[in-house]
């Protein structure tokens, strides 16, 4: 596993995304940028990674209809959730559907690559406790 996660954005705003992931490679993450839930799920069985951006309100699946998918297909991997558009119920939501974060958008380069280092933190911490639950 290398040193640095493998990230997939997923907004339908293509600005929005392009951008995203253009400032994200520029800090050295490996990303990957898709504008739908489905598309999302698709990528996920082509391709491993380890942390998700992700927006709630989107046409087709909602962000949280996609965080429901992405979790029975790689319950592993974390999901940072990023809207323009703050509920305390949908906060709730997506802790209980098992998103990692929530973040309001805009939100700071800076920020957003301390999410995500984080996300990638706790994905390794688990996988390594798995490995040696296994080993024992």
């Amino acid at each position: 596993m290398s040193g640095k996660p493998k990230v997939l954005i997923v907004d339908d705003e293509e600005r929005f995304r392009t951008t995203m992931a253009k400032l994200l490679t520029v800090n050295g993450l490996e990303v990957t940028a898709v504008g739908s839930g489905k598309d999302a799920l698709e990528e996920l069985k082509a391709k491993p990674y380890d942390v998700i951006t992700l927006d709630i309100r989107m046409p087709g699946m909602s962000g949280l209809e996609a965080l429901a998918e992405i979790k029975k297909v790689n319950p592993g991997i974390e999901v940072i959730i990023l809207t323009g558009h703050a509920s305390v119920d949908t906060a709730m939501e997506i802790m209980k559907l098992g998103g990692y974060e929530y973040l309001l958008k805009p939100t700071s380069t800076e920020e957003l690559m301390n999410k995500i280092d984080a996300a990638f933190e706790r994905k390794l911490t688990r996988e390594q406790k798995t490995r040696k639950g296994e080993g024992s």
